[in-house]
């Protein structure tokens, strides 16, 4: 496929070339009559054709690039948020008890002889069942098809498709889990170490599958291991126990030298160190409010050298709900400002139903005046 500017744009950005201008990443709305305003189009139109309405959101506000394709998310819920009485089932994470195999899970012990008893065997099988061939035809055949669907405007880079090691807090309920990982170690480093084994042969079929098929070298992964206080385990025990792990788990990609951004949730500062040593060369999605110092980050250099890439978004829960137009402006300036030569704008995460549009707007429009004229006010 031949790109248009926007893609070709965001092709540079996350290749580490010099462009003219800021590319627009992907932003997400939730508000269907926000989406369709944006879209231009008529209000109901966008329940009636989420995909063709979505797509025409993007490519009116600039988007250059689209990791995940979210056509359908907005569905989940109304102009309001969702419906009262929806979502309120109580998971794992909100103080539901987690029942897994007929067992239920209670304690730290309950999680750790569930986890000896089918986990780690389900993870031994997972290793032996992998399928490389498969596994490359499927990415090829799924990012293919989207990137036909958007179009040449915009560059489909791929999304959900890196693997690694990671805590099972929602399988087993916070505390169940987090006790067991401090009671016993020695399990839990050999639940990470299967995991990681299945992550290696994973990535490293889909390192084949982007090169065999042409599409952009890039990865963005993650999972939610800090709250707004630091990190949910202690730098000691992970070093001990799952940075090792990571960094082979991601080793196929960052030997053949691709841009991995980690999307941070909560305040992840502590972890950055091991990201950089592991083969981290990015960051998405800054909790400005919980700690993370973006101008200490994207002064970073990574292990590869050069600069970091960096998706600096404007915080939707934070300045875009409840600030005004200027104060979007003076955000989108100051990400600018402090950034890398290596940077997209977008929003630090999901826009929220409720969020004043005049807000949005500006947000758009700002970030559609640097991605035309480059990073000069």
């Amino acid at each position: 496929m031949i790109y248009g500017a926007n893609a070709r744009m965001a092709l540079d950005t996350i290749e580490r070339r010099p462009t003219a201008g800021i590319p627009t990443g992907l932003v997400h709305i939730m508000e269907h009559g926000v989406i369709e305003r944006l879209a231009d189009v008529y209000p109901g139109s966008y329940v009636n054709d989420p995909h063709g309405v979505y797509l025409k959101m993007q490519k009116n506000i600039g988007a250059c690039l689209s990791e995940q394709y979210l056509a359908l998310n907005p569905l989940s819920m109304g102009d309001r948020g969702y419906d009262s009485g929806e979502h309120n089932n109580k998971g794992t994470n909100t103080g539901g008890r987690a029942v897994l195999d007929g067992m239920e899970i209670l304690d730290a012990d309950d999680a750790a002889e569930h986890i000896e008893k089918y986990l780690l065997p389900r993870l031994v099988k997972n290793v032996e069942d992998f399928n490389e061939h498969e596994t490359i035809q499927q990415i090829i055949n799924d990012e293919s098809a989207i990137q036909t669907m958007i179009g040449p405007d915009i560059l489909k880079a791929p999304d959900g498709r890196v693997d690694m090691p990671h805590l099972m807090y929602g399988a087993y309920g916070y505390e169940p889990f987090f006790t067991a990982y401090l009671f016993y170690p020695e399990l839990m480093e050999r639940v990470f170490a299967l995991q990681a084994d299945h992550a290696a042969l994973n990535n490293a079929a889909f390192v084949k599958a982007v090169n065999r098929a042409g599409l952009p070298k890039y990865a963005r992964i993650g999972h939610d291991m800090a709250d707004s206080r630091g990190l949910l385990c202690s730098p000691a025990s992970l070093e001990k126990v799952w940075v090792d792990h990571f960094i082979r788990s991601i080793k196929p990609l960052a030997d053949d030298d691709f841009t991995i951004l980690w999307h941070c949730d909560g305040n992840l500062m502590e972890l950055v160190p091991y990201l950089l040593e592991a083969g981290i060369n990015g960051f998405q999605g800054f909790q400005y409010e919980d700690g993370m110092d973006y101008i200490e980050i994207c002064k970073l250099k990574p292990k590869r050298g050069g600069d970091l890439v960096i998706q600096a978004g404007v915080s939707v829960t934070r300045t875009l709900p409840f600030g005004k137009p200027a104060d979007v402006v003076k955000e989108i300036d100051f990400l600018v400002g402090h950034g890398t030569p290596h940077t997209f704008l977008s929003l630090s995460s999901s826009c929220v139903p409720g969020t004043p549009y005049e807000n949005i707007k500006t947000c758009i429009d700002g970030m559609n005046y640097y991605r035309l004229n480059g990073r000069k006010r």
